[in-house]
């Protein structure tokens, strides 16, 4: 199979630089037309020449001009003082991207071998290159994905060694031998049921892929072939077991809302509406729904870095299961929201965990869950925070919508 060789990058647009600061003005309000300084003082009758008019004026110049410097004193200072207040995030920083607005970032991957290199995927056939460790970024075409007419959605991108997959919607699937350097694109399947919204990389030229209908299949030939892992999609096994007591099963629709995998291959999926959840583990031959913990439907869920499971429901709430492992014991934990949803969770270790939701929430908790703080200085980010990825203990990031990527500074 011909490996097809990505274009040259663009050129890197870098963080827009401050503006020099304007000159002060001479105005005591900010934003007023001053008038002249002749008319600010007072004019001596011309008719009048008398000693004590003349000692009088003097005496109220000799005022105006001591006062002139004491009123510029704070004005010359005020760009400064502007820029000073404005807030700033003390352990994430916003790293401006290429691209145009409305594209929704979906996904980070860095080669294991090259921690510097790494590859951004969004909606909008995006896909940024990094090698400075995601400090800049530059755009990466692929041919093969551009000849048809198809806008495509890259969905997930997962590294293992200088191996290399993303998948995308329309179906797509690209795969590297060589650290990203050149991609070739692997035939698929017209009869593959459902979109792939998951891959991750798991030995030499050997992969996991998801759909969103709960297909699972696993290749060890470079994607030559694949074989299926579930004996059936999530729509026949529900079919099965709608009468078991899973509360709204018979409105799901055939598709996941999100799904997650743990380290060890356990997966946790939401239904398209939120009704229940369902889970998978290595060796089960169909996937195993659950009831939700609460009333409010549910918006994401994933795993916590002790192999428990987290969950987010619509409106902002957060619960966290009790124990390890699968469960449909949840406690919930208190948050501070300001009413906004909280979208997705990423551990950077067992006690630190950062949460990320709707106009910029960001929250953070060290003590695995328990208690969460709110980091205000994200609150001036216009912007919906999808997904938080922690690469290692070192490197993060937050992915968003309109390209608002913030980066970890630790």
């Amino acid at each position: 199979m011909a490996s097809l060789r990505i274009t040259n990058p663009t050129t890197v647009l870098r963080r827009p630089s401050l503006g020099s600061p304007a000159s002060p003005s001479v105005c005591a309000k900010p934003g007023h037309r001053c008038r002249s300084s002749r008319l600010l003082l007072p004019r001596a009758s011309v008719e009048r020449h008398d000693a004590s008019e003349r000692s009088r004026r003097q005496f109220v110049l000799e005022t105006a001009a001591a006062a002139v410097p004491l009123a510029l004193a704070p004005l010359v200072g005020f760009p400064e003082a502007a820029r000073s207040e404005e807030p700033s995030l003390s352990e994430w920083e916003r790293v401006f991207l290429p691209v145009d607005p409305g594209v929704v970032l979906l996904d980070i991957s860095f080669v294991p071998d090259d921690p510097t290199h790494g590859f951004l995927l969004g909606t909008r056939q995006t896909i940024l290159e990094t090698k400075d460790g995601g400090n800049t970024w530059f755009s990466r075409s692929i041919p093969s994905a551009e000849d048809e007419d198809f806008n495509y959605r890259f969905n997930s991108i997962s590294f293992k060694g200088k191996e290399g997959w993303i998948v995308g919607k329309p179906a797509i699937l690209l795969y590297t031998s060589d650290s990203g350097e050149t991609w070739q694109r692997i035939p698929l399947s017209a009869q593959l049921p459902g979109d792939m919204v998951y891959i991750e990389a798991t030995g030499e030229k050997s992969a996991e892929m998801v759909t969103d209908q709960g297909a699972i299949y696993v290749t060890s030939n470079g994607g030559y072939n694949w074989k299926a892992a579930v004996q059936e999609t999530v729509s026949a096994t529900l079919n099965r077991t709608v009468s078991s007591g899973i509360s709204g099963a018979s409105y799901y629709t055939g598709t996941f809302n999100t799904v997650n995998r743990s380290p060890d291959g356990k997966y946790v999926a939401v239904s398209s509406r939120g009704n229940f959840y369902l889970t998978w583990q290595p060796g089960q031959p169909y996937w195993q729904p659950h009831n939700r913990a609460g009333a409010r439907r549910i918006q994401n869920m994933g795993w916590r870095a002790d192999g428990g499971l987290w969950l987010l429901a619509r409106g902002g709430g957060l619960y966290l299961s009790k124990g390890t492992g699968v469960t449909e014991d949840f406690e919930e934990v208190p948050v501070q929201s300001r009413g906004f949803g909280i979208l997705d969770v990423g551990y950077r270790s067992k006690d630190e965990a950062w949460a990320a939701g709707g106009s910029g929430v960001l929250l953070r908790t060290t003590d695995g869950g328990k208690t969460w703080s709110r980091d205000k200085a994200a609150d001036n980010i216009a912007a919906n925070l999808y997904s938080v990825k922690f690469i290692n203990d070192n490197k993060g990031f937050v992915l968003g919508n309109d390209g608002v990527l913030l980066r970890y500074l630790g």
